[in-house]
């Protein structure tokens, strides 16, 4: 929210206090507390009949400080809050005073400011460096002639300083500039609203900031004063944590680890998945077509995802096959299993009136009310629908039974598609604030599937293809991109909500291939192809018309069975660079700021991405092939031509739709299977680790993780290159072979 008219004013109807004046400071062994006038106190009466701030900081996890700021702390708290799994159960930090000076450090990162005079907080790295800072203007709180009350923050940008994430956002991948609202909306991946809403950005200058509130927080990056980002919640109580590097791997790692790091999806998962799209029209024999069609094609297929009209017409959700069109459930899933597949289900948690779950699930109060105790109904997307109530566990344990009836019958995942349209004016079982359970929604109903899931299928066979999510809903994956138009402008913007949701903690996303409303062009589509194919997780899928290949003629044949047999022989590469988002939070899609934080311009790159720590890939959004893209430092091999490119540099080329720049970084050791035909092979038969040593690269060591399907270590490679030559030292008695490209003798 913006409180000023310009610098001189107030807008109307706002008067805002800002922290000017230290009256106290109280130090404990792990936490501090200040208490701030608003005003100069020039005398004793000047202590009357004006506000103070509580200022309070501790550290949750090592390397983090939290920061809470409290106008009248007597409200009562009502939840939810977001789940913090990796906050340690004390303060993780020490404090000390330094003559008027007080400190608190946690790890790397130090909190300072002063117990007398003027108010002020700086956060210092461990070099003592000044990460940023809240001014004298930077801990406040706002009233409205409204009777609205607001908590807000400003922390400093410095020059030239970059700020990335708040979730999964089409708009500009910089957010310098923007004002970003935390409020789940279906709007789509062509406008400024967000299905996924994560209060943290990552700064290029190498620390992170998490606003510890799950309603709408509004952030004013750059937007309001503009060397400030400004975040503010209608509240008394406004706490953020500060998130320490210092690169921004760690800075991510860190806040993974707080929110909960990512489950590994299992590998059958990173597959190529088709569906029946969602208004068209299908059956069996349509679906059998489909699988049937691929495979004579030589297009491997690892998912076939059932859309919306498996269920029947204004009963979603009631979680039963349509007996016209799907008279045989058990047995089609059992025929589709014996062709190798696995099977996926589109359900939502809202319950249409037709639903024969909507009688049971109001007879047991299972499900959100109206302040007067009526069921909460509208029309938008089902016909009197009705919303679970996941607050209540026994409504949860019904709704995870019913899912369990899809499970027995051979379902192996779900697509938990809406949970954003979240009313306000409700009343939720546990007594939840309905403003702040208002986002925090889709991370009850992604839990309570992904929970069920892990329970009946195992750890690591678990995986959702979630539209929402919360912060903190990393840890239950796949997410994807929402609804997007059938565009190359389109398909930019996805990779741009792909690119923020990666800096915000995620480890795995995907989007729909070809796009999702109307019908994409065939060159569209065979661009979109190489791009879905080279992210973490793949999907076919589109609204109104089908999205086989052929449907787009026979180059979209070859271009499909090329991307998705390359993925296939990546997976061990691919697969270790999951359990490293597993165990890190690093994501397996990164934005180059992460690899090359001290690169001007890989901070602003948004039309490219690494995929893993060493393949560049730069998607191609024209019908002609002309694509422009930037190389950073060193010298790339090009991985479908052996050419190579020298950076720091941009270039232009253009490719055909069987290319993209496709680049290897200078003494990278990919490790290659030799199986094309599914994600999930034995990958240490007759493995390739292809040595990439183009001319002037030096002599290197490098070790090569293969994961076997659990995450565990496989086998372990150390590569040498020296003199000319390549030793290769491993712990495996399987056969493989080394391909040295660029070989220097």
């Amino acid at each position: 929210m913006k409180f000023t008219d310009g610098f001189w004013q107030m807008r109307s109807g706002v008067h805002a206090s800002y922290a000017t004046e230290v009256r106290d400071v109280r130090l404990d062994d792990d936490r501090l507390a200040a208490y701030a006038a608003v005003k100069r106190v020039e005398r004793r009466g000047d202590t009357l009949n004006a506000p103070l701030i509580t200022v309070e900081a501790h550290a949750p996890a090592e390397g983090v400080i939290a920061v809470r700021l409290t106008h009248h702390a007597g409200k009562r708290r009502k939840g939810p809050d977001f789940e913090l799994p990796g906050a340690a159960p004390r303060s993780a930090a020490t404090t000390r005073t330094r003559g008027t000076t007080a400190e608190l450090t946690s790890g790397p990162l130090t909190l300072r400011l002063p117990t007398e005079g003027t108010f002020g907080l700086e956060f210092l790295d461990g070099d003592g460096r000044v990460l940023t800072s809240a001014g004298r203007k930077g801990s406040a709180f706002a009233t409205v002639d409204d009777g609205s009350h607001h908590m807000f923050a400003q922390l400093a940008l410095g020059v030239g300083e970059t700020v990335h994430g708040l979730g999964e956002r089409f708009t500009p991948y910089v957010k310098n500039g923007q004002t970003v609202d935390m409020w789940q909306a279906d709007g789509g991946t062509s406008s400024e609203q967000a299905y996924k809403n994560i209060p943290f950005y990552l700064s290029s200058r190498g620390y992170g900031v998490f606003v510890n509130h799950p309603g709408k927080v509004s952030f004013e990056v750059g937007s309001e004063a503009v060397g400030q980002v400004q975040f503010s919640v209608e509240d008394q109580t406004l706490e953020y944590f500060v998130v320490a590097g210092p690169t921004p791997k760690d800075v991510l790692s860190r806040y993974a680890a707080l929110t909960g790091l990512p489950a590994l999806p299992p590998a059958w998962s990173f597959g190529l998945w088709l569906t029946t799209s969602f208004t068209t029209s299908y059956d069996e024999a349509t679906v059998t077509s489909f699988v049937d069609g691929m495979a004579e094609r030589g297009i491997p297929l690892s998912v076939f995802h059932f859309d919306c009209f498996w269920m029947r017409e204004y009963q979603w959700c009631d979680f039963e096959w349509d007996p016209a069109v799907f008279p045989d459930p058990e047995g089609m899933i059992a025929r589709l299993k014996d062709k190798g597949l696995k099977i996926c289900v589109w359900i939502n948690p809202y319950i249409g009136q037709k639903s024969a779950l909507y009688e049971e699930g109001a007879e047991k109060g299972y499900f959100v009310l109206t302040p007067d105790g009526d069921i909460w109904q509208w029309d938008k997307w089902q016909a009197g629908m009705a919303l679970v109530d996941f607050t209540n566990p026994d409504a949860t344990a019904w709704f995870q039974a019913k899912l369990k009836v899809l499970l027995d019958q051979g379902v192996d995942g779900f697509k938990t598609d809406f949970g954003e349209r979240i009313p306000t004016d409700v009343v939720w079982h546990d007594g939840s604030d309905a403003e702040r359970m208002h986002n925090y929604y889709t991370h009850l109903y992604n839990k309570a599937v992904f929970e069920l899931l892990e329970k009946e299928r195992g750890q690591g066979e678990a995986v959702l293809f979630a539209r929402s999510a919360a912060a903190g809903g990393q840890q239950y994956p796949v997410h994807w991109g929402g609804d997007c138009w059938s565009s190359f402008e389109a398909m930019a913007e996805s990779l741009r909500g792909g690119l923020s949701l990666s800096l915000s903690g995620f480890g795995f996303w995907s989007h729909d291939i070809g796009g999702f409303e109307g019908t994409p062009d065939p060159a569209v589509f065979k661009r979109w192809l190489a791009f879905g194919l080279l992210s973490s997780h793949s999907r076919l899928h589109g609204s109104s018309s089908y999205r086989v290949p052929w449907e787009f003629g026979d180059e979209a044949v070859d271009v499909a069975r090329q991307f998705t047999r390359l993925k296939h022989r990546l997976m061990p590469y691919l697969y270790g660079v999951a359990v490293e988002a597993h165990r890190t939070g690093v994501p397996t899609m990164r934005p180059l700021l992460l690899e090359f934080p001290e690169d001007p311009t890989a901070r602003t790159a948004d039309r490219q991405y690494l995929l893993g720590p060493d393949v560049l890939v730069a998607p191609v959004f024209t019908d002609d092939g002309e694509v422009e893209y930037y190389v950073p430092e060193g010298t790339w091999t090009h991985l479908l031509t052996g050419d190579t490119v020298t950076g720091p540099a941009w270039r232009r080329e253009t490719h055909g739709f069987d290319s993209l720049p496709l680049l290897v970084r200078q003494g990278a050791v990919l490790a290659l299977g030799a199986d094309e035909s599914r994600p999930d092979g034995e990958w240490l038969d007759d493995l390739e680790l292809r040595v990439f040593a183009p001319a002037g690269t030096g002599d290197f060591t490098r070790t090569v993780t293969v994961p076997d399907r659990t995450g565990a270590v496989a086998a372990t490679y150390e590569v040498v290159l020296e003199g000319g030559e390549v030793r290769v030292t491993t712990d495996t008695d399987r056969p493989y072979t080394v391909t040295v490209v660029g070989e220097r003798a």
